[in-house]
């Protein structure tokens, strides 16, 4: 990947990462993704948003090397994750007159995380300006998008605001390549990256939302994924996103070992697909955690789906129990359903995990052993159950 411009004097200088698989050694790219860093010149300074990944560190010094700059004079960081901020220091050696600007909150991680020493840091107050001369960059503090000390950068005369990881997807884009206007590949990536890593913040990203709604923007551009040149498309996904409306949607993330609870799943999906309502089981052992974190954005209840092990639910149940917990969806009902063998809590111990989400809990369904016609029944009247609260909803 070259450099690109994306304004005259505005380049995307980052880098390309096809072949990486996960992040953060929890979440799933299974279309790859990209770091991108953006070099803004001035008539009387040349800023530099953000890095890459310390992996990339080579293209971004050849993008900059194509463009021949030999100065640089602030380094923008508006997020100190060491995917934007960890070649940091390296520019700092090379361009030993650029200094860093950040949030207060941004230096306080940044010297534990690259140990950069603090007379190379600037820090910047919400709506602090910074004048490269003909241009002017604007800082608007944006803290738990989604570290505490997130920051955007609007660059005033191009209408440009970079937002680092905020509107991002994890998306191996090609140069020119169409961006959310298709409705494909770039919207579901962006879907995801929001389900993944944005949703537990849903509060804070409407506050912030509404903060950049007088901005006049013409382009949105993102630290993961392609640049968004009709940016009120983003926008209007992240509204939507970020509301609180949920669809007439049942997410069933479960787990099986003798087949006794996807017996009960399947007869919960027929139930509640004959009540109109959309079921949308994942079997856990096989499931792209992504896909169900995509699935919790909009729906309106969740049903767990676990056998007991030894006293409690199976391990998987656990994990999606407590993904559930850390994503915080804007989901108003929640369940479980199951078998066991001799008894246990299984109930008990997930109703614990989910202790403090703002979720109605349905009466649990659990069958000893493989589910009888009693058992089916309990799962028509569970069904009868979500429907009546669908209604309530205003969404069946």
């Amino acid at each position: 990947m070259n450099s690109r411009e994306i304004r005259p004097g505005v380049f995307s200088v980052g880098a390309i990462d096809r072949d990486r698989r996960i992040f953060d050694e929890l979440i799933p790219l299974p279309e790859g993704t990209s770091y991108n860093s953006y070099l803004v010149r001035g008539s009387t300074g040349t800023a530099l948003i953000d890095t890459v990944d310390p992996t990339k560190e080579s293209e971004l010094f050849a993008h900059l090397d194509e463009l021949k700059v030999d100065r640089i004079d602030y380094l923008i960081s508006n997020h100190s994750e060491q995917d934007h901020s960890g070649v940091i220091p390296r520019i700092l050696s090379r361009y030993p007159s650029a200094r860093v600007i950040t949030t207060p909150r941004g230096k306080e991680l940044l010297r534990p995380l690259l140990h950069i020493p603090d007379e190379k840091i600037t820090t910047v107050q919400d709506r602090e300006t910074l004048s490269l001369g003909d241009r002017t960059l604007e800082f608007i503090h944006a803290p738990w998008v989604h570290w505490p000390e997130t920051m955007l950068t609007y660059l005033r005369e191009e209408r440009i605001l970079f937002t680092c990881d905020l509107f991002g997807s994890h998306y191996a884009y090609a140069p020119g390549e169409p961006t959310i206007g298709d409705l494909g590949r770039v919207y579901w990536a962006a879907k995801r990256y929001y389900a993944e890593i944005m949703m537990p913040f849903r509060g804070l990203i409407k506050g912030h939302l509404e903060k950049i709604k007088p901005l006049p923007i013409d382009i949105i551009a993102p630290s993961h994924g392609p640049v968004y040149r009709k940016p009120e498309q983003i926008l209007s996904a992240y509204r939507d996103w970020v509301s609180d409306s949920v669809k007439n949607e049942v997410v069933i993330p479960y787990v099986s070992m003798h087949h006794s609870t996807a017996a009960m799943v399947s007869h919960l999906e027929r139930a509640l697909t004959d009540r109109g309502i959309v079921a949308i089981p994942f079997n856990l052992t096989v499931t792209d955690i992504g896909e169900l974190a995509m699935a919790l954005v909009d729906a309106a209840t969740v049903i767990l789906g676990t056998p007991t092990v030894l006293t409690g639910p199976h391990p998987a149940a656990v994990y999606a129990t407590y993904l559930v917990k850390l994503l915080k969806p804007k989901a108003r009902a929640c369940g479980v359903i199951g078998s066991y063998g001799w008894g246990g809590k299984t109930v008990k111990e997930i109703a614990g995990i989910l202790q403090g989400l703002p979720v109605e809990f349905l009466d649990p369904v659990l069958v000893k052993g493989l589910p009888g016609p009693e058992d089916l029944n309990a799962l028509d009247l569970l069904a009868d159950k979500i429907a009546e609260k669908h209604r309530s909803y205003g969404i069946l």
